[in-house]
Formats: C-alpha cells, structure tokens, sequence
C-alpha cells in the first residue's frame, strides 16, 4: 500500500459483497448493544512515554504504529465523529476482506482542519488505534466504507486532559487553551506536518456519565526534551 493519510472525500467504489451500510439505524443499534456487552473497555492502546508535565498539559512520546482511518467532512464534530465511529465500528465487527473481528480498542481520534472543505465545513479524520495482531498487516477495509490504513512514525504530542462530553463548543475551547499553554512554553513548537490543527482523543463509552476521560491533542516538535524525537508521519 502506498496511500497517505489525507483528508477530503474520494470515489465511492462498488463491491460486490452487499454493504452493511445499508441499515444506519440497526449499526447504531449494534454499536450500543457491543458498547453495553462490553463495557467498551479498551483491551489495547497505542503505546506512549510521558517526557514532560506541566501544570495542564503534558509531553508524550507515541512509538510508531498503525491506525484504521475514516476521511468526513461536516459542519460538526459531534457529527462527523458519530459517522466516522460507525464506519470504523462495522470494519472491526467483519466489514473487512478478510471478514476479521478486531478488538475494540482505545482512545479514538477525531483529528481536525476547519474551514477546508465545501461552505467551510470541517474537514475530519476519524482514527482506531489497530491491536498488536493487525499492526504490521491490517485487514482490508470493504471499499463502501472509505476506510484507509494510517501509519504514524514515533513523534511527541502535547495533551491536554478534559472531563464530560467531547461537545462541538467544548472541544474547541480546551484546544484554544491548550494553544495558550504551548505558547508559553518555550521548549515546544506546535506542528501540522500531519495536516490537521488538532485532535480530539475519547476514551469511553457514551453511556459513561461521570468521570469520562477526554483529551487534546496537538504534535509538537520538543527536540529539545529528552526522549522526544522530531514529529513525522508514515506513508502506508
């Protein structure tokens, strides 16, 4: 493979499985059924070093690894993480050329560009952390899901913690705030070499009420710290 990460809409192709896209109301049903059967516990998480912390923020070192990525462009991001979740959601259940069922896994990233896409929408990448099973070779996605493969070389990220619900108001409060920090800090630069202003990092289910744990995400170059190499992302 040999496709980058980008974001923005491409070609929908025809298969000739039936498409499980069929039916939204009934995969929204069975994403909740998975959500409460499971508990929505994360068997598996990207990997990280903490190389830096400061009062609200901190400097994580993330190891090279693979994710399952899904392009949406809207005006939300309430919306397009809904969407892209169950696109994603249907590839870990069997919606796959292998017809694999991929553990659920955690946090899921809602990566952001405003104002790129048609009537300044959003233009989003929502992203699945893939096991340690599928890292070196994941599963095909079904073409109507418009899923695609996203390799991340080893980078440092600053992230910032927030509680409740990841709201389309309250997520772009927190980067601003977040921003502000890394402003202040000398030792960081804030990079886009992945093409996107942030990311929004959720970790569980929606029928967590309290204690939910949120968080942003912006990569950052901290050449400067120990442990933490330039920022770069892999083409798969």
């Amino acid at each position: 493979m040999n496709s980058r990460c980008q974001f923005g809409n491409g070609k929908r192709t025809q298969s000739d499985r039936p498409s499980r896209m069929e039916n939204p109301k009934l995969s929204i049903f069975l994403v909740n059924l998975f959500c409460i059967l499971s508990l929505c516990i994360a068997i598996e998480s990207p990997q990280y070093d903490v190389v830096h912390t400061e009062s609200d923020f901190e400097i994580r070192f993330y190891r090279k690894s693979t994710w399952m990525s899904a392009p949406v462009q809207d005006l939300s991001f309430e919306k397009a993480t809904k969407h892209g979740f169950h696109r994603l959601f249907q590839y870990i259940q069997g919606a796959n050329l292998n017809w694999s069922r991929i553990a659920m896994t955690a946090p899921f990233l809602t990566s952001i560009v405003p104002g790129t896409g048609p009537l300044h929408s959003s233009s989003y990448l929502v992203q699945l952390y893939l096991p340690v099973k599928f890292q070196a070779s994941p599963p095909l996605p079904l073409p109507e899901l418009k899923l695609k493969p996203c390799g991340w070389e080893a980078h440092c990220v600053a992230v910032r913690k927030f509680s409740g619900f990841a709201r389309d108001g309250k997520v772009i409060k927190e980067a601003e705030q977040l921003a502000t920090s890394l402003s202040r800090f000398p030792l960081v630069n804030a990079t886009s070499e992945r093409g996107y202003a942030y990311a929004i990092a959720q970790y569980d289910s929606p029928f967590r009420l309290i204690g939910r744990v949120n968080e942003v995400w912006v990569d950052v170059n901290a050449a400067d710290l120990d442990g933490c190499k330039s920022s770069a992302i892999a083409a798969f």
